[in-house]
């Protein structure tokens, strides 16, 4: 195994984690957004506030994309495990 098979086999990896959390951390900054809005313009400082409304968005986030991102990780370690045999001769 070469050293450029080792970062690219790392980058993949990279890639299939950021790929799959980018909907969960978008749908937590747009919903803390909002949130933090709300509690500007009302005056509301109540750190609950901002904890339920993302944990309820991530859940139904994980819901909504759920299915693909179980399919992008399933592709990448069956493309993974599929390498194994050129990675080791």
């Amino acid at each position: 195994m070469t050293p450029t098979t080792v970062v690219e086999l790392g980058r993949g990896a990279l890639e299939v984690a950021l790929l799959v959390s980018a909907p969960l951390f978008l749908a937590a900054l747009v919903t803390g957004l909002i949130v933090s809005i709300f509690q500007a313009a009302t005056q509301i400082n109540e750190s609950t506030l901002s904890f339920v409304p993302k944990l309820v968005v991530i859940f139904l986030t994980l819901i909504v994309f759920g299915p693909w991102m179980i399919t992008i990780m399933t592709d990448y370690i069956r493309r993974l495990y599929e390498s194994i045999p050129s990675l080791i001769g």
